[in-house]
């Protein structure tokens, strides 16, 4: 990418951020040119969809939520506390931009969209987390763990549409509860 080029995907990812936190993640793209100086012709040749847009703000999010499964695992806390602290960063995943969680949720099962790669990610992240606790014998024989992937995603989504602040851990402890072995 030349120097220019680069400056300009900069300049729009850095813009993007702030509008998609004030306005979230249905923030009008036009206002994301204006607003990082750009035209909207170079925004689209870098970002054709918003998906796309979207997904490239989230670029070393897979990284982090890969580190957070990797300590929820590294940890010897019981089942009921380790979940609860990996839902509860599963959810600042998913919700880091407003309006991104319901996105996230809709690409699950569509290998078309862009950020199916992502949905992917934190499906094998929550994948191993809850694999290595039934391999601990912790939770109920029958625990699928796409299935508690939608769940926790349905919580990330309530949360992500309700005003600031909602305390989701009821919710995740309705879902950690389920899942446990009594």
């Amino acid at each position: 990418m030349r120097a220019d080029a680069r400056r300009n995907y900069d300049k729009i990812l850095a813009t993007a951020r702030i509008v998609f936190a004030e306005k979230g993640t249905d923030g009008s793209l036009d206002e994301v040119a204006k607003r990082a100086g750009v035209g909207a012709g170079t925004l689209y040749r870098h970002f054709p969809t918003r998906e796309a847009l979207i997904d490239a703000l989230m670029k070393d999010w897979a990284d982090r939520v890969s580190a957070d499964a990797d300590a929820a695992i590294a940890t010897d806390l019981p089942a009921r506390a380790l979940l609860l602290g990996w839902f509860g960063h599963f959810v600042e995943h998913i919700t880091l931009h407003r309006g991104a969680a319901s996105k996230i949720c809709a690409a699950m099962d569509d290998p078309s969209s862009p950020m199916f790669r992502k949905c992917r990610v934190m499906g094998d992240a929550n994948r191993r987390v809850v694999e290595h606790l039934g391999a601990r014998g912790e939770l109920r024989g029958d625990v699928d763990p796409a299935n508690v992937m939608r769940l926790v995603s349905g919580v990330a989504s309530v949360a992500d549409m309700s005003p600031e602040g909602l305390d989701v851990r009821p919710m995740l402890e309705v879902v950690v509860d389920g899942i446990v072995r009594p």
